[in-house]
């Protein structure tokens, strides 16, 4: 059933396509990319998307995925480094993983949880990637979005271990699984690996707070202020406790100046599609909103949250650095 069904998505998408998709080189690495330190590739493997952060958060499962979700997971904090590799073809993902299994038991790591199969695996679990709200999917490419394609993919495999790397607590999750590429035909009909892990780093402490007077300053001169002194949960709009000496100097503001009515604008990086982010951004303005009405005694009629994702940067998109002076909170006069 699940191969019938593939068949005809395939036929629709490619009904619905008007125009030919771009020629891609699956012969070589995606420009910037590396391979984990210390965790060789598959031979012949080739990475198709790469994604690096210094200090963030991501989900490590440690039991099947049930029910939409994983049953038992953790949410670690570090450097995440994302990598989708594409395996040469003729490869069966019992082969891909289990070298990938040597490998890291030769480097100490310990098996923490490992599954082969649908019925062992759940169900469901390639959807852990091809549904973006598991924040797994890769999207900078249609070629990597495809990757294990819905209800094509096979023989699902799953190994999570943990172990040290240079003194510090290293987790590798690895999903491997025969898939087809719904945008692109060469990537398709072999195993595609997602690899993920989570080094243990400390955060850098750069939490910035613009004091009341500054914030109007910069209101007066330009008409907004930027603000980057507010923290989120990972993906969500949920705003972090740390956020509370930043909400109190804008209440702070908005108190010294009564006339004042204000946009309060999300803005994200370009992680991430942009109708995702559009939603994330307006949740996060609208949380930002009820903070500062609830907590701290501003009058909601004066706030007007608004988000619009990466539609308005202050820098490339193309940094790590960039990304961080992108991801924020406006005030803007109305």
């Amino acid at each position: 059933m699940r191969l019938l069904i593939s068949s005809l998505l395939a036929g629709l998408l490619c009904l619905t396509v008007a125009f030919p998709a771009a020629a891609i080189d699956l012969s070589k690495d995606v420009a910037g990319s590396k391979d984990i330190p210390g965790l060789p590739r598959y031979e012949g493997s080739i990475i198709m998307a790469y994604q690096l952060g210094e200090f963030d958060e991501a989900v490590v499962p440690l039991a099947p995925f049930q029910d939409g979700d994983w049953s038992d997971a953790v949410k670690l904090e570090g450097r995440v480094t994302r990598i989708l590799y594409l395996a040469p073809p003729d490869r069966s993902s019992l082969e891909v993983i289990r070298n990938y299994e040597n490998s890291l038991k030769e480097l100490g790591y310990t098996t923490v949880f490992q599954c082969g199969g649908f019925d062992e695996c759940g169900k469901d679990v390639d959807t852990f990637y091809s549904e973006d709200l598991h924040g797994a999917q890769f999207t900078e490419t249609h070629t990597a979005k495809n990757a294990f394609s819905q209800m094509s993919v096979k023989d699902p495999r799953i190994v999570v271990a943990k172990g040290m790397l240079d003194g510090k607590e290293s987790n590798i999750f690895i999903f491997a699984a025969y898939q087809e590429n719904y945008h692109e035909p060469q990537a398709s009909d072999r195993v595609a690996v997602y690899v993920q892990e989570v080094l243990a780093k400390p955060m850098e402490n750069k939490m910035v707070v613009l004091k009341a007077d500054e914030l109007a300053q910069d209101i007066d001169a330009t008409g907004k202020a930027a603000i980057y002194g507010i923290y989120f949960d990972y993906d969500k709009a949920d705003i972090k406790p740390e956020s509370k000496p930043q909400l109190e100097q804008m209440a702070a503001m908005l108190k010294s100046r009564p006339e004042l009515n204000v946009l309060i604008v999300g803005h994200t990086d370009n992680q991430g599609g942009l109708d995702y982010n559009m939603g994330l951004s307006q949740r996060r303005a609208e949380a930002v909103a009820a903070a500062l009405s609830k907590d701290f005694g501003i009058d909601g009629s004066r706030l007007t949250p608004k988000g619009v994702a990466y539609l308005a940067p202050v820098a490339t998109n193309r940094t790590e650095e960039g990304r961080a002076k992108n991801r924020r909170v406006e005030l803007v006069e109305r």
